[in-house]
């Protein structure tokens, strides 16, 4: 049997534990797998991409457990009353090549992308920040926010995005939650007086968010919304000022900012920086970048939080999903059991 956690039983889960203590502990199990790097198997996702969207697979091992995702994205998808991203993905067991925990991941990635964003910055960003402005309010920007809040005790939030709806829904969904909200007409508003900037924008094209003019001496920027070729937030003159963090560099030169970039410009592998392999921010005027797209290691680690928080519960649902003949040399017979059941 497949232990299965659906969409309904993620949300029981994180409702039950609380989602500031659900991001804490993702945190620490993404730092865990970052400091154990060398461990993993590597490659870029493998992707199809079409005129409106992409579809992906992101696997990975670390040679005891095998994890897979498989995600989309489609922009288009929000007009048509649809989810931009949705994913699913499945822990197996090495030795056997069975698989043993198969989870949605549509609610799992946010997490995880949250988790991994405040990672990054808690390694990063000056100590002594206090307000992220987030440029893009869809269906991220609140669990960066609470993420933030839950590690780095960010409280200051200054909001934008092009759809004034979004950022009303943003801000109506952080009411309450401890949080000082400010709305803003546009990200050089946003960004104003900020010490951490998160730009997390949906369109599938090569935009400019932030212009170098915009950009002062001592932040963090987490850029987590260019995720496939030719989709940008950042003018390139950004990136020739700051320190540049990756996941895995041979991925982010085709998804991320520094596609816009010579392939052989410096950047810093983020795992570096968390194991003392690197330095990361080694001045309070430095300008650190985080150009985060996503890794299957970071998926990998939301698979290992999630089945471990399960294994608390009860109320789990297993998938007949593997066929186990009492002899496992004769699959074809249980087409005979089968019949003699019914």
């Amino acid at each position: 049997m497949v232990q299965f956690v659906s969409v309904s039983k993620i949300l029981d889960l994180v409702n039950k534990h609380g989602v500031e203590t659900v991001l804490k502990g993702m945190t620490e199990y993404v730092e865990e797998d970052y400091r154990r790097w060398s461990l993993f198997d590597k490659t870029p996702r493998v992707a199809s991409h079409s005129k409106v969207g992409v579809i992906e697979l992101m696997p990975t091992s670390d040679g005891e457990l095998y994890s897979f995702k498989y995600v989309n994205g489609h922009p288009k998808n929000t007009k048509e009353g649809k989810q931009t991203v949705t994913a699913f993905g499945m822990l197996a067991d090495v030795d056997t090549g069975y698989p043993f925990f198969l989870s949605e991941m549509t609610v799992l990635t946010a997490l995880r992308t949250a988790a991994t964003s405040v990672m990054a910055a808690k390694h990063l960003a000056r100590a002594d920040s206090k307000t992220m402005a987030i440029i893009g309010n869809g269906a991220q920007s609140e669990f960066q926010a609470l993420a933030f809040k839950a590690v780095m005790g960010i409280t200051n939030l200054r909001l934008f995005d092009t759809d004034a709806e979004a950022t009303e829904k943003c801000a109506a969904n952080l009411d309450g939650k401890g949080f000082t909200i400010t709305i803003c007409r546009s990200s050089e508003e946003a960004i104003t007086g900020a010490d951490i900037i998160t730009t997390v924008t949906a369109d599938k094209q090569q935009a400019t968010i932030l212009t170098d003019n915009m950009v002062g001496a001592g932040v963090h920027i987490n850029a987590i919304g260019g995720d496939c070729p030719g989709k940008t937030e950042l003018h390139k003159d950004i990136l020739l000022r700051s320190k540049i963090f990756v996941e895995y560099p041979e991925q982010t030169r085709i998804e991320g900012e520094i596609q816009q970039l010579d392939d052989d410009y410096p950047v810093v592998e983020l795992w570096e920086v968390i194991t003392g392999a690197a330095e990361g921010r080694t001045t309070e005027r430095d300008i650190t970048l985080f150009d985060s797209v996503g890794f299957a290691i970071e998926d990998f680690s939301g698979l290992r939080y999630i089945y471990d928080l399960v294994k608390q519960d009860e109320a789990t649902q297993d998938l007949e999903m593997i066929a186990e003949p009492a002899d496992p040399r004769n699959l074809f017979g249980l087409l005979e059991v089968k019949q003699a059941a019914e």
